[in-house]
């Protein structure tokens, strides 16, 4: 699908409510399927990608209803066999995080996903899980994974990435491991796990960049799931460099583990303004009010960036428009996901007239004027479509591929079009 981007000449106004996090959605589908009892899950995503973790519960046994604005799960707590291969669709974390939790199981399961899911690396997860007893015949580490039912034992790990879904996969084995599961890492990634654990009483603790884990029953729990900042970052992004624009964007999640966007921006002189923060369900919640700014390029490296991994192509087009340069390093994870981010950033941003250049592990951008009436491309990637959206409200282009978009944020066009009238 084309979707064709008009300059946005007259800014960018208005309040909208930011759609769920996926990242959170994933888990409390997925831990409340372990829990034993009726779990009530409020602003559930409507991206795919949860839907496919969602889907799956569903084969292992979770009775799953909607009701209005409420996801109601009930589960016994002890997951059935599998009677067909478990379809993770495009979702890495679907694949990542049910590996974690069907590695000590008493049956033999399959995961598979897409085309570029089974392109993705998976070796990652494996081998922590084999080091605790699993047994995982892959296609040379990538999906399908064929998971055989093992008896797991507790193993202290030292990650060489920084990852969310690693560490992940590994705390989720630990509930069904014998003694205990401890996961060390060199930054600290997204903690949702940790939290959501630990809000439905399982034996966790975190000290430090070390987080342990021992067999647990999890609580049956209600959830108020909050606004996806990595939805919202392209909001922010566009109500910074779009001219006369100011927006209030409410009911954004502020995980400091994940709020690295919002450092960013303010160490490039972007005026956004926090409001009414809160802690909803574990999770630190609270509404962005976000303006045009003058801003100016900065350094991106180290610890901060498995904390904006996410949001890293939507900043190399803020970039753009920054004054200066900006350079992106130690981002090398970048090149495992839906696309090479790296390169697809680079080349496409290029198209548009960006000054910006690709490095082993990032990038380098320097301020320029984005030139339109070009055809750019998404790699059937969704956070580039996204990224490239945005850079097509400073000067219009066509972005073939669109429909990647929904993958992740199926209301994204609709609430841009509110927006800029």
């Amino acid at each position: 699908m084309k979707k064709t981007v008009q300059q946005a000449k007259n800014g960018l106004k208005g309040e909208i409510t930011i759609p769920s996090d996926k990242s959170i959605s994933h888990r409390a589908a997925i831990f409340a399927t372990l829990a034993r009892g009726k779990s009530v899950i409020k602003n559930f995503s409507n991206g795919q990608d949860p839907k496919s973790s969602l889907e799956i519960c569903k084969v292992l046994g979770a009775e799953v209803e909607f009701q209005q604005n409420r996801l109601i799960i009930k589960s016994d707590g002890v997951l059935k066999a599998p009677k067909k291969v478990l379809y993770c669709g495009n979702s890495g974390t679907t694949m990542r995080l049910m590996a974690g939790v069907l590695a000590g199981q008493n049956f033999n399961s399959v995961l598979t996903g897409d085309e570029s899911l089974s392109n993705r690396p998976m070796g990652r997860i494996i081998e922590p899980l084999s080091l605790m007893g699993a047994e995982i015949k892959s296609n040379n580490n990538k999906a399908p994974l064929e998971i055989y039912k093992s008896e797991l034992r507790g193993i202290e790990y030292k990650s060489p990435i920084a990852s969310a879904q690693v560490k992940s996969a590994i705390l989720l084995a630990g509930l069904f491991a014998d003694g205990k599961t401890s996961f060390t890492e060199e930054f600290l990634s997204r903690n949702h796990t940790e939290l959501m654990l630990k809000y439905m009483g399982a034996k966790i603790e975190t000290y430090g960049l070390t987080t342990t884990v021992q067999k647990s029953i999890l609580n049956p729990s209600e959830f108020e799931i909050a606004g996806d900042i990595s939805s919202a970052a392209y909001f922010i992004a566009a109500g910074l460099i779009v001219p006369n624009s100011d927006l209030i964007l409410k009911n954004v999640g502020l995980n400091p583990t994940r709020t690295g966007i919002l450092e960013v921006l303010r160490q490039m002189g972007a005026d956004i303004e926090v409001l009414d923060e809160r802690v909803v369900s574990n999770e630190v919640v609270g509404d962005l009010r976000v303006k045009s700014s003058n801003l100016k390029g900065c350094e991106i490296k180290g610890e901060i960036i498995p904390k904006l991994i996410d949001e890293i192509p939507i900043i190399a087009v803020l970039a753009t428009q920054a004054e200066g340069q900006t350079v992106i390093k130690d981002a090398g994870d970048l090149r495992n996901k839906e696309s090479d981010r790296i390169k697809t950033t680079v080349s496409q941003l290029k198209k548009l007239g960006a000054d910006i250049e690709e490095t082993k592990d990032g990038m380098i951008i320097r301020q320029s004027k984005l030139q339109g009436g070009v055809e750019v491309e998404t790699f059937s990637d969704h956070r580039l479509a996204m990224s490239l959206y945005v850079a097509g409200l400073l000067c219009g282009c066509t972005i073939d591929g669109f429909e990647w978009a929904g993958i992740s944020f199926p209301e994204f066009d609709g609430m841009f079009s509110r927006l800029n009238p």
